[in-house]
């Protein structure tokens, strides 16, 4: 604590040199990294966190089905560009992944204890398989670092007054030379991420960009047919069409009850909500040969068919490889086509049953084409903002500045997390980012 008394501390008000609100990913790492810059510097500095939940790193321990993926494999550069599509928010959080990159990440988790294992697909998760271990070690480093830590501590209402902040809760106030807000979107309402720092930061004066739903499930107007829920079609391309535009994601998708998720659903989902915002409607299709094109698919049918025209085509179809790579159509690195599915291809190709080869018409083999490359998997219903793991939208990217997370609107205000517009694919980017802005937000503010 800063021990120099002030008129706000005499009227009871604590005061910190910096005061975090939101104590999940963002809030943790800046509040450490305000403590480690602090103390280089040699500058006095008392740091607080408020967090509404009674502990922090809530959505951390349940990230990646309480497994915590917790970041990606790669140079930052790779991250950048396999988790960040969208070229502004890309180069927005740069500066972010250099300066706080997944080594830095995982080199303080292992001073910590924790150590951790890359996946094939290049995911990041601890060694435990138990995403309480990250939790506890950023619970850690919070100790080490003496931040003065209030949970089950909901933030109402903030004010900027002369050079300070007021920041008060239901029963007390709070002041402090800096403010980071590191609240989170509005996805996952039920932990506490509901949008208190959207409201702020928008009482502050800046821009909101209005969330909407990412990394959620799709739910569709007429659900999947019982037989497939719980399916998965691997490594298939799920294409989003609405007004004339298509959006796709490459990946594994799953068959539910409502609809679909899986990655390929996730990580489309933020394109399918704009998509639904602009046209009202959204059709979804499955590419199950993405890497071959009508033509080669086509060719490889009738190579089928002049070496077994008595075959059954839903014989075939059963042991088809689906999503084989280019060239290499009789390998299966994805497995088959399931079985359940078939039936439905057969019956939205309009084929009977029993045809084989040698009695398939021209037209036929053209629509078993279209299928294949387009199966329909009905419009959608709703992408369920509180169902996505994370929000898009929140605190417009031009307000604030990439290089410190400092607001270019309020003087010694810093934003981090997911409260900024953007939003990253599946697979660790966004704790990563968050860990990253988080970082050099608390870095800076120390530096005020």
């Amino acid at each position: 604590m800063n021990n120099n008394k002030t008129p706000a501390e005499t009227a009871g008000q604590p005061h910190f040199t910096i005061l975090i609100i939101g104590g999940g990913a963002a809030g943790m790492a800046a509040a450490i990294a305000a403590c480690r810059s602090a103390k280089t510097s040699g500058t006095p500095c008392s740091i607080a966190i408020l967090e509404r939940n009674v502990r922090p790193g809530t959505k951390i321990r349940i990230s990646g089905g309480g497994k915590c993926n917790v970041t990606h494999r790669g140079t930052p550069a790779e991250l950048l560009e396999q988790g960040f599509l969208r070229r502004n928010e890309a180069r927005f959080l740069r500066h972010a992944l250099y300066s706080f990159s997944n080594s830095d990440l995982l080199a303080l988790l292992s001073s910590r204890g924790v150590e951790t294992e890359e996946r094939p697909d290049g995911k990041v998760f601890p060694v435990s398989g138990d995403a309480v271990t990250v939790a506890r070690a950023f619970e850690e480093l919070l100790r080490e670092s003496r931040v003065d830590q209030h949970y089950s501590c909901r933030v109402r209402r903030v004010e900027r007054k002369g050079e300070r902040f007021v920041v008060a809760t239901a029963d007390r106030a709070f002041t402090a030379d800096c403010l980071i807000l590191a609240t989170g979107g509005v996805s996952w309402s039920k932990i506490g991420t509901s949008g208190d720092g959207l409201a702020i930061a928008r009482a502050l004066g800046h821009t909101i960009t209005k969330p909407s739903a990412a990394l959620a499930p799709l739910f569709t107007l007429k659900a999947p047919p019982a037989s497939l829920s719980g399916l998965a079609l691997r490594s298939i391309t799920l294409v989003a069409t609405a007004g004339g535009r298509n959006a796709e994601r490459r990946g594994d998708l799953l068959f539910t009850h409502r609809g679909f998720s899986g990655p390929a659903a996730l990580s489309l989902s933020r394109d399918v909500a704009e998509l639904m915002g602009e046209s009202g409607n959204c059709a979804l299709f499955a590419d199950l040969f993405p890497e071959q094109s009508i033509a080669e698919l086509e060719a490889e049918l009738l190579k089928q068919a002049r070496k077994s025209g008595t075959q059954m085509i839903r014989k075939f179809l059963q042991g088809c490889p689906i999503a084989p790579h280019k060239g290499f159509f009789g390998a299966a690195p994805h497995g088959t086509i399931p079985t359940a599915l078939v039936p439905f291809i057969m019956r939205h190709a309009g084929l009977e049953n029993d045809v084989t080869w040698s009695g398939l018409a021209k037209e036929k083999r053209q629509s078993l084409l279209s299928v294949l490359k387009r199966f329909p998997l009905g419009s959608v219903r709703d992408v369920p903002l509180d169902h996505g793991e994370i929000s898009a939208g929140g605190v417009s990217l031009a307000e604030v500045n990439p290089k410190t997370m400092c607001s270019r609107v309020v003087p010694n205000l810093f934003l981090c997390g997911e409260i900024l517009d953007y939003a990253g694919e599946i697979g660790g980017f966004n704790l990563q980012a968050a860990f990253s802005t988080g970082w050099i937000a608390g870095e800076n503010a120390a530096r005020c």
